[in-house]
């Protein structure tokens, strides 16, 4: 099999690892090159609340839109620290899923959702997304959660 989309590609890059979907929810787990254990999820929130946390830790890609509230910050927040990777690019790419496997490379936090790349390493299919709710929807049609398949995995590239 050609693997010439399995990459990283950036700092931010995810590996995202789908083992179950009760419920129509993922389950799973992600890896990053920040730490050396995986990050489980029951479900799909779970795995989006985890995934932005990573984003606000890295501060990449940064948000256009910053949450506002009327009440005074808790504390200052900290300068982004430069982070020391644990896994290399090979280590992350060879965790796979039970169902399926995603490499997802967020380029853009705007309007308050995620865009970006997502290839479905068993596939070999890359794929642009513009939205979280696109994202997911098109994980939930590879590994089958969607009555309808989307067309743009299944076509031929």
């Amino acid at each position: 099999m050609d693997k010439s989309q399995w990459y990283i590609g950036a700092r931010n890059g995810i590996v995202l690892c789908v083992d179950g979907t009760g419920n129509r929810q993922l389950s799973g787990r992600f890896y990053h090159r920040y730490a050396e254990d995986a990050f489980l999820f029951d479900n799909t929130e779970q795995m989006l609340f985890q995934c932005e946390q990573f984003f606000e830790t890295t501060d990449f890609p940064h948000p256009t839109t910053a949450g506002r509230t009327f009440q005074a910050p808790a504390g200052r927040k900290e300068p982004n620290q430069e982070r020391k990777e644990k896994m290399s690019d090979e280590e992350l790419l060879r965790n796979h899923g039970e169902l399926g496997t995603f490499i997802i490379r967020v380029q853009h936090r705007q309007n308050s959702s995620w865009q970006g790349r997502i290839t479905w390493m068993e596939r070999n299919r890359t794929l642009c997304f513009r939205s979280i709710w696109e994202m997911i929807r098109l994980i939930a049609s590879a590994v089958g959660t969607e009555e309808e398949k989307e067309p743009s995995w299944f076509d031929e590239p």
